[in-house]
């Protein structure tokens, strides 16, 4: 019977140093640099690699091992802390970087430095984050014991995950279970589990690793080598094999709703929103959209900010956009059009925090990052966009990083900040279909979503416009992102990208069909509606809860216990 507590946390480490004697050889010290950093260079090297597009996500299972490493070998040394913080900073950010440098292409308009500190953000934050993780886990097993420390690791960098989503500087793109998007077949149980299942996965494999290469290079441990190969093959094949029996196993139930999505494949960089005449981006939408519309289609998926003129939402029924849209529908009686638009709500007060003053008439008013379901009917639903990207589309913690506000982008949309009050996470159509509309950044918020499905979301809509980014791995991440809101939800998604990679993805995380890269066309499928929840869906992030529990108690006992130390010492 293998003990697969001891294969995670017996304490198998060497005091290692990497240190080398002083030396005046400038070549002999820049040897030293290399080697100490060859490590940490090497987990995010491996962290890159294993990362969307790419499709070498298995390295995930090794690529934090290397730091591993080098946090035993360095644990005696003088401020060995330091060392490990500025190291395993050196790793993520590499990670990060290389992930996330399509972010400079959106902020451009805003010059060099503008375009610096706006991807700059994202990447510093994220890397400090990940690099405290792996302090905390310096710390508690200095103080504790080495399974304290590898607990408290799992535990602090789920932690970390859940309040990168959370906060208002919430970006979760780097979530280590988004990593297995492009081999969406071995977690179809993130419908329990969600992506934080993915992460877990990822670390215990990673320290079983870790231990592995350890209890290999110690001599005469034939047994214990065994046991931590074994127990190694079996903490990775059997998720994969029940992943695999659930993916051949699954059916969805027949009940087929047609969907026509539009890519108009506006260019944001020359044919700038503003500059276009609407009517033309409208009759673009509507030409394309009639291409492929049949009897009994029910939803034309139109991208985000389709709609170029502001809508006020006081004025629906009469909106010039709105009637022509509708005109549009009368030759498609069950038909509904969701389509992305910039909507003004107007106060007599200041009624949200995010309202602001209209100097020419004196009212209040928050403008909206919205979708809209246009049908045969007066009747126009308005979706408000809730998760905003930090620093591009809100101030992050205004009242104290007001400076922010520079850095606040236009794509698009309004310069300022958007509103986010929502009170209508669910679409519904004439015939009573329920979509949960995600507008751009949304799609990457697995419980985000999954709320707005158990709220009576039969169906998923992405609207995004991923052109800012240019021709980078960016689009093809978000796109790919979509697979695992499939699974966990057990929704099929429509996608609209106007430009970027619009899709079809079913229940299984599969892509039914897919658009290229920077072409104007239109796609169209049959999906199947599905009203059943999943576990996940039931019950959300019910794993970083818990850990986050834990790791926030380990945080505090660190402090304590190094308190007491101090004072007992004094005594």
């Amino acid at each position: 019977m293998i003990n697969f507590s001891n294969l995670l946390f017996k304490d198998t480490t060497t005091d290692i140093s990497l240190d080398t004697p002083a030396t005046p050889n400038r070549k002999a010290k820049l040897m030293n640099f290399i080697k100490r950093i060859s490590l940490p260079v090497l987990s995010g090297l491996l962290l890159w690699l294993a990362w969307p597009p790419h499709i070498l996500a298995p390295l995930l299972f090794i690529a934090l091992a290397p730091l591993f490493i080098f946090a035993d070998r360095v644990k005696v040394e003088y401020n060995a802390g330091g060392k490990i913080f500025r190291n395993s900073f050196l790793a993520f950010f590499i990670w990060n970087t290389l992930c996330l440098y399509w972010i400079y292409n959106a902020g451009q308009e805003l010059g060099v430095l503008g375009a610096l500190g706006i991807v700059a953000v994202p990447i510093l934050l994220g890397s400090l984050l990940m690099s405290l993780v792996f302090f905390l886990f310096h710390r508690i097993r200095t103080q504790f014991n080495e399974t304290t420390g590898l607990v408290a690791l799992i535990c602090g960098w789920l932690f970390y995950e859940y309040l990168h989503q959370e906060w208002q500087l919430a970006f979760p793109w780097m979530t280590l279970g988004n990593g297995f998007a492009e081999i969406h077949q071995w977690v179809q149980w993130y419908e329990f589990t969600g992506v934080f299942g993915g992460s877990l996965w990822i670390l215990i494999v990673n320290i079983l690793a870790y231990k592995f290469y350890k209890t290999y290079t110690l001599p005469g441990n034939k047994k214990e080598l065994r046991n931590a190969a074994i127990g190694l093959f079996t903490i990775i094949t059997i998720p994969i094999g029940l992943s695999y029996y659930m993916y051949y196993n699954y059916t969805e139930a027949k009940n087929p709703a047609n969907v026509v999505v539009v890519q108009p494949n506006v260019d944001p960089f020359t044919e700038k929103f503003s500059n276009m005449p609407p009517e033309q981006q409208l009759n673009r939408l509507i030409r394309l959209s009639d291409s492929l519309g049949q009897p009994n289609t029910e939803f034309f998926i139109w991208p985000e900010t389709a709609i170029i003129n502001p809508v006020y939402e006081v004025q629906l029924p009469n909106d010039a956009n709105v009637r022509i849209i509708q005109n549009f529908l009368s030759k498609y009686k069950n038909a509904n059009v969701i389509t992305g638009a910039e909507t003004i709500k107007i106060y007599n007060n200041k009624a949200t925090s995010t309202a602001r003053l209209s100097q020419q008439s004196g009212q209040y008013y928050d403008v909206f990052n919205s979708a809209m379901q246009i049908e045969n009917s007066p009747e126009v639903q308005v979706y408000h966009k809730t998760k905003l990207v930090p620093g591009v589309e809100s101030y992050p913690y205004g009242e104290y990083l007001g400076f922010l506000g520079n850095l606040v982008i236009d794509l698009g949309g309004t310069t300022g900040g958007f509103g986010k009050e929502n009170k209508n996470p669910v679409l519904y159509s004439q015939s009573g279909i329920g979509v949960a509309p995600a507008v751009c950044y949304e799609s990457v918020f697995g419980a985000f979503m999954a709320n707005h499905v158990r709220q009576g979301a039969q169906l998923i809509c992405i609207i995004t416009n991923d052109g800012w980014w240019k021709n980078t791995s960016g689009y093809k991440q978000h796109a790919s992102y979509a697979k695992l809101r499939a699974i966990e939800t057990r929704r099929c998604i429509a996608r609209s990208a106007n430009t970027g990679i619009s899709s079809f993805i079913n229940q299984r995380g599969d892509i039914l069909k897919q658009t290229d890269w920077w072409v104007q066309t239109v796609i169209k499928a049959d999906l199947n509606l599905n009203s059943k929840l999943t576990f996940y869906a039931r019950h959300g992030d019910y794993i970083p809860l818990v850990a986050s529990v834990i790791a926030v108690t380990f945080i505090i006992l660190a402090f304590v216990n190094k308190f007491l130390n101090k004072r007992f010492k004094s005594i």
